[in-house]
C-alpha cells in the first residue's frame, strides 16, 4: 500500500457526511476504551489487589456477549431497520464504561466490572456488523482497499496515541479519575453517529448482471436449430410450399 492509496483512502472518506462520522465515532470510541482497560488493569491488579486470575475471569466471561450480540444483529434489524439499530446500540456501548468509576473491591468489584464488560460487548457485536455493513455499502468497489486500510491505520494511531495520553493522566490525577474522564468522553461520542437515514453513496458505480458460470453457455453461443424449409449446410431458405422436386426418374431404390 502506498502512502498516495493510503492518502486517497483519508480523502474518501472525509468527503463522504456519512462515513466521516462513522469514522470519527469509531477511532474516538476505540481509543477512549482501550486507554481506560490500561489504567484499569493497574487499578485492579494494583490499588484493589485483585488477583491475577480474577483479573482475566472479569474480561473472560463477558466475551459470551459478543456472540450473543453478533447473532441477533440481523433479527434485529429486520425489526426495526439497520439505521436504528445502528444508532441504538452505538449509543447504549458509549453508556457503559463510565461505571468503571466506581469499581471497590471484592466480589460486588468484580460483579461490577464483568456486568460492564458484559453490556458493553454485547452492544459492540450487535454494533460492528451493521457498522461493517453501512461502511461497505457506502465504499465504491474500486476503493475499498484504499478506505479499509486508511479506516485500520487511523484507529489504531488513535489507540496508541490515546493510550499514551491517558497513562500520562493516570500519572498526575490517578487512575480512577483518568477511568472517569475516558467515561465522560465516551458519553458524546453517539453525537457523532448519522441521525438521518442516508441516502445511496453517489460515486458508487452500478452493477451490471455478469456471466459467473463457466460452464454455462452464453445466449450468443447457443446453436439455434435451422428455420423451417432451410439446408443446415447450406443455410438457403425455402418459403413453404415452394421446395423444389426431383425430376422424374431420379428416384432410384437402394
Amino acid at each position: 500500500m502506498r502512502a498516495g492509496d493510503l492518502l486517497d483512502g483519508w480523502r474518501f472518506i472525509l468527503a463522504d457526511p456519512i462515513l466521516r462520522r462513522l469514522f470519527l465515532n469509531t477511532a474516538l470510541f476505540n481509543g477512549l476504551v482501550m486507554a481506560a482497560d490500561a489504567l484499569l488493569a493497574v487499578l485492579m491488579l494494583g490499588r484493589l489487589g485483585f488477583a491475577p486470575w480474577q483479573y482475566g475471569l472479569a474480561f473472560a466471561a463477558p466475551a459470551i456477549g459478543g456472540l450473543l450480540g453478533s447473532r441477533l444483529a440481523r433479527p434485529l434489524v429486520t425489526r426495526s431497520g439497520r439505521h436504528q439499530v445502528l444508532v441504538t446500540f452505538g449509543t447504549l456501548r458509549a453508556v457503559w464504561p463510565i461505571g468503571l468509576a466506581f469499581l471497590g473491591p471484592g466480589t460486588a468489584g468484580l460483579l461490577l466490572v464483568m456486568g460492564v464488560e458484559l453490556g458493553l460487548i454485547f452492544c459492540c457485536g450487535v454494533f460492528n456488523p451493521v457498522h461493517a455493513t453501512y461502511r461497505l455499502d457506502r465504499t465504491p468497489t474500486t476503493r475499498v482497499t484504499r478506505t479499509l486500510t486508511a479506516w485500520t491505520v487511523t484507529t489504531r494511531a488513535t489507540i496508541a496515541l490515546l493510550t499514551a495520553t491517558w497513562g500520562v493522566l493516570g500519572a498526575l490525577l490517578g487512575p480512577r479519575t483518568a477511568i472517569a474522564l475516558a467515561g465522560a468522553l465516551l458519553l458524546t461520542t453517539p453525537l457523532l453517529l448519522p441521525r438521518r437515514t442516508p441516502t445511496p453513496s453517489p460515486t458508487e458505480p452500478k452493477r451490471t448482471p455478469t456471466h459467473t458460470n463457466p460452464h454455462q453457455p452464453t445466449p450468443e453461443a447457443i446453436p439455434r436449430p435451422p428455420a423451417f424449409g432451410s439446408c443446415a449446410r447450406s443455410r438457403t431458405l425455402w418459403p413453404p410450399g415452394s421446395q423444389p422436386r426431383p425430376a422424374a426418374g431420379k428416384w432410384r431404390a437402394a
